[in-house]
């Protein structure tokens, strides 16, 4: 079977630095598993990797699609799928960094989409009662039929909770039990799937921080510049965190305080659901920053250095599985 790594967890843990180092060391290129990174002009309320960053390590799925365009876990598992392809052709290793923990499942598994054909009529009616309505009614229909997946999916997701409540109108059965059964199936790689997460109060300060740095980056104006190439809250790239609230902002719905304040909490609600998420899956390592910090106060101030440990401790696991030795 061939090689793969994921490289997932909750925002703000720090995988894209680690994710660097492990590449280099293993002779690897990464495949972002994020929901906005892939679309051009959206870098500060993404966190974008910048080329600097990078190091030379050649990335897939960034700024490639046009804030217009539609992305979805179909389209995600596709490119995934052709990126890893020339990956291999090249004689290095994928690695999957990021944390929608949903395209992860759909390339480690190959996740069969075929029933989830649109029924653009029905998703109009859909979509109009969330106007017309409100998200939260159609959340609570999505209750009434799939409380499983309203433990994953956000009220305010609403392209997520109107799929979820098509396929159930289409199929018959929940979607979350679709996913399960699709989850049974065994993944066709030789792989190591990592869950980097920290301290839960570390993790939050560094998610305000790093929102309160955003705003200082120009959060605003990069909206503004969307906004004025007619990105509207209509579209999928727009409902991102930072970029909704922002938005929100920017047309008069709200304060630039009030803003801030929800993309703060948003975001924190955000990486307790991604920690569920991970927790449901199967053969994870999970690996706890906590686990190796020498000194708490260094870590909330970001003075400390950890990824060369925990990169010592995964290449071990790696080598235990003989992933790194995958291509040769």
């Amino acid at each position: 079977m061939k090689p793969l790594i994921i490289l997932t967890g909750p925002t703000a843990a720090g995988k894209s630095a680690l994710s660097i180092s492990l590449a280099k060391a293993i002779g690897g290129e990464i495949i972002s598993a994020d929901s906005m990174q892939v679309y051009k002009y959206m870098d500060i309320g993404s966190a974008k990797i910048t080329k600097e960053e990078m190091s030379g390590i050649s990335h897939h799925l960034i700024d490639v699609l046009e804030p217009t365009e539609e992305f979805n876990v179909v389209r995600f598992q596709s490119m995934a799928k052709e990126a890893m392809s020339r990956i291999y052709s090249s004689g290095k290793i994928p690695i999957i960094v990021g944390g929608t923990g949903f395209y992860i499942q759909s390339v480690l598994y190959d996740i069969d989409f075929a029933e989830t054909d649109e029924d653009e009529a029905f998703r109009q009616h859909l979509e109009d009662i969330a106007k017309e309505q409100g998200c939260e009614v159609l959340f609570e229909r999505l209750r009434k039929i799939d409380p499983k997946s309203c433990e994953i999916i956000h009220a305010n997701n609403v392209k997520r909770v109107i799929r979820a409540i098509e396929f159930y109108e289409k199929t018959g059965k929940p979607i979350s039990e679709h996913n399960e059964e699709q989850h049974e199936k065994r993944a066709p790689y030789n792989f190591a799937y990592f869950v980097l997460t920290d301290e839960r109060s570390i993790l939050y300060d560094k998610i305000d921080r790093r929102v309160d740095e955003m705003i200082k980056k120009g959060l605003v104006e990069e909206v503004r510049r969307l906004k004025d190439m007619g990105c509207t809250k209509d579209l999928v790239s727009m409902q991102g965190l930072g970029y909704k609230e922002i938005l929100e902002y920017l047309e008069g719905d709200c304060t630039l305080e009030d803003a801030v304040y929800r993309i703060k909490r948003d975001t924190r609600h955000f990486a307790k659901r991604q920690l569920t998420w991970f927790r449901r899956e199967r053969e994870v390592v999970w690996v706890s920053r906590e686990d190796f910090r020498e000194n708490r106060e260094n870590a909330r101030t970001g003075n400390f250095n950890q990824d060369s440990e925990i990169l010592e401790y995964m290449i071990k696991i790696l080598a235990d599985k003989e992933i790194v030795q995958g291509l040769k």
